[in-house]
């Protein structure tokens, strides 16, 4: 596995506890994949020593620029004779994984195949291995991936390749209107003087509950923004779910409407917090960062 962050951590202390002593990674530093280590896991230094120790290899990173860099660059992936699944549980374009593929078969003569496999839950789901996962791939490689992955969470096969990050995108779109829509209720009701805490227990109970809502609620009513995954990847996410708008030929004004309120958000300099920061940019989108 390589990419040993807020989200990558967890998952891999899931893969070791479900496969003891079978897993190896590589990071910056040593320092970052410390917890990994002492569970178990054995250190190698470069991408390429990741690939040739491997039959699966987990990529969790930003986008894929990144993947990239993991599998084309200096010791990548791709310059060893290794035959194995890549797994890539990023956000990133579904349009750019088929083309990272294509570039990856062709310089590995088909031993390297990707399945793209982004994830749902925050670090909370990383951690108790309950994230959902959205997988697309050939049927052979995804079945490859399959038993690793389900130590993670649920991962279901939606088609091929691509499929999984279109559904990020779909879940993304969901997940961001749900996020802005309670923080904009949330500012009404505040300033209308309601008990903001006793107004978002009691929605929790009704139609208007939801994980969002489950995950944030503390956070909106402390005006706790500390990160635990940053609100400017939902900027990334958003776009891939407008190109899939365009696309498909589907109108969609929310989406619209979302992506203006993330971009203003993060040339606001709040792009660093946690998503639950759109909160105080309603509140007050005119006061930077």
């Amino acid at each position: 596995m390589i990419g040993l962050g807020n989200m990558g951590t967890p998952m891999a202390l899931n893969l070791l506890a479900a496969f003891p002593h079978s897993l190896s990674v590589t990071a910056r530093s040593r320092d970052r994949a410390a917890a990994v280590l002492s569970a178990g896991a054995s250190w190698v230094d470069t991408p390429a020593d990741v690939a040739e120790a491997s039959d699966v290899v987990v990529l969790m990173v930003p986008d894929l620029p990144q993947v990239d860099e993991l599998l084309f660059g200096d010791r990548g992936m791709a310059e060893t004779p290794a035959t194995c699944v890549v797994v890539v549980c990023s956000s990133v374009s579904p349009t750019g994984i088929r083309a990272t593929d294509d570039r990856l078969r062709q310089q590995t003569e088909g031993r390297m195949r990707i399945v793209d496999a982004p994830v749902s839950g925050g670090t909370e789901g990383a951690a108790a291995g309950t994230l959902s996962i959205m997988v697309g791939g050939t049927e052979a490689d995804v079945n490859i991936a399959l038993p690793l992955l389900s130590a993670c969470g649920t991962p279901v096969h939606l088609g091929p390749l691509g499929s999984g990050d279109i559904a990020k995108a779909c879940n993304q779109l969901i997940v961001a209107a749900t996020m802005a829509a309670i923080s904009e209720a949330s500012v009404i009701a505040e300033r209308s003087g309601l008990d903001l805490d006793a107004l978002l227990t009691l929605l929790q109970g009704g139609y208007a509950g939801s994980r969002v809502l489950e995950t944030k609620k503390d956070r909106l009513v402390e005006r706790d923004y500390s990160p635990t995954g940053a609100a400017r990847y939902m900027v990334k996410d958003l776009s891939f779910a407008h190109a899939a708008a365009v696309e498909t030929a589907t109108a969609a004004p929310i989406l619209d409407a979302l992506r203006g309120q993330f971009d203003g958000l993060v040339a606001a300099g709040l792009g660093d917090d946690d998503l639950a920061v759109i909160h105080r940019y309603i509140r007050d989108p005119e006061q930077p960062r």
